[in-house]
């Protein structure tokens, strides 16, 4: 638990942000459920509605949530209560990745419970993929369909703002989910001659649209990398090592959808594993509840996470979420120093400078980052 004193001092720096802060109503707002959590709970309570954003911006000031939650569906009755009595209009299609999510060797070293570099790197190149691998060439979303938030924490969020997908109900959404994350694919509707002896073995080609171009552009970019990456996807060392002599006629052949010389032992299930293994390595992190739930509450772009003290940031296009730093471009408590008492805690970077590693000292740091450790339950305030 944050200690009182901690939880005191955040919380009126929390009411000083938002006796500032502007633009952060949604679109709609009449039409929206909000939700406020404490620093024990996301979600304390629901169910709550404003008419604009003065009415919500004098509830943020007078009452300084950790967190600030919001509908991406829109109501009749917002407040109203059970769920099913709000008459719903329609709903925002959302994906919330999170780097807690995804596999990474890091964690070894940090645990969970800590975020390093390499996790928010993992997560954004994540959402990159997801909109440039799916949501625009396999959907058709365009630039002005697709909003990207960071979380505030570990990830991203991404809404979809398209009347194509207002009127869906969570079973489609959850399709599309289910397809992203590469769900159900039988590979032979990609090779239809995959086990039959004495026939050639056609399959996708690079320029194919949907998951066919993607197995195909994923094989030729492991015989590419080498035999480490081939046998990633499954391929026994011995045939990884002649896949990668003969790569050139390989491409070629699978450049025009000639996949015969790709001669592996057990191709069913060689295709199997790669179709997993493209699937996790671009939709594992995509939390489906969210995706499929239309009555789920996520964070008010604009506000402030309460275990972090960021800023859920409002990005405003691709382009720039590959420059984002949330660790420097989410920054809110920007104004002075204080002096904490931490526990063990990693070495970190935040606004532009390297800290720590830190283990049972007193250090003076910038606001934000002393706010961020005790957030993080590894730092008390003296």
């Amino acid at each position: 638990m944050l200690d009182n004193k901690s939880a005191l001092f955040v919380s009126s720096l929390l009411r000083q942000y938002y006796t500032r802060a502007q633009g952060i109503a949604p679109r709609d707002i009449a039409s929206r459920e909000f939700g406020f959590g404490d620093f024990e709970k996301k979600i304390a309570f629901r169910h709550c509605a404003f008419k604009d954003e003065k009415e919500l911006k004098e509830y943020l000031t007078r009452n300084a949530p950790a967190f600030v939650s919001y509908s991406s569906a829109e109501y009749q009755r917002p407040a109203g209560r059970p769920i099913e009595s709000k008459g719903m209009l329609g709903s925002e299609l959302v994906f919330d990745l999170d780097s807690s999510d995804i596999k990474l060797a890091c964690k070894a070293e940090h645990g969970d419970g800590w975020i390093c570099g390499k996790c928010l790197d993992a997560v954004k190149g994540q959402t990159v993929r997801l909109i440039e691998d799916f949501l625009v060439p396999d959907f058709g979303f365009s630039d002005n369909d697709i909003e990207i938030n960071f979380s505030g924490n570990r990830g991203y969020h991404v809404h979809i703002n398209s009347s194509t997908v207002y009127g869906l109900d969570s079973e489609a959404k959850r399709s599309i989910a289910n397809y992203i994350a590469g769900r159900d694919i039988d590979p032979r509707s990609f090779f239809p001659a995959l086990g039959v002896r004495g026939v050639r073995l056609d399959g996708p080609k690079p320029t194919d649209a949907g998951w066919g171009g993607k197995l195909a552009n994923a094989v030729i970019a492991a015989l590419n990398k080498g035999t480490d990456a081939l046998i990633a996807l499954g391929i026994e060392k011995s045939y990884a090592g002649k896949l990668y002599r003969n790569r050139a006629s390989i491409i070629l052949g699978i450049t025009t959808g000639n996949w015969d010389k790709v001669q592996i032992p057990n191709k069913a299930e060689f295709w199997s594993n790669v179709l997993n293994s493209i699937a996790i390595a671009q939709s594992s992190s995509i939390d489906r509840n969210v995706t499929g739930d239309s009555s789920h509450l996520i964070r008010l772009p604009g506000t402030i996470h309460g275990d972090t003290g960021l800023i859920a940031e409002k990005i405003g296009s691709l382009a720039a979420l590959k420059d984002f730093d949330p660790m420097k471009d989410a920054i809110a408590f920007k104004a002075g120093t204080i002096r904490i008492a931490t526990q063990k805690v990693p070495a970190f970077s935040m606004g532009g400078a390297q800290m720590g590693p830190y283990n049972n000292e007193k250090p003076e740091l910038p606001t934000y980052a002393a706010v961020y450790l005790m957030l993080k339950r590894l730092a008390t305030l003296l």
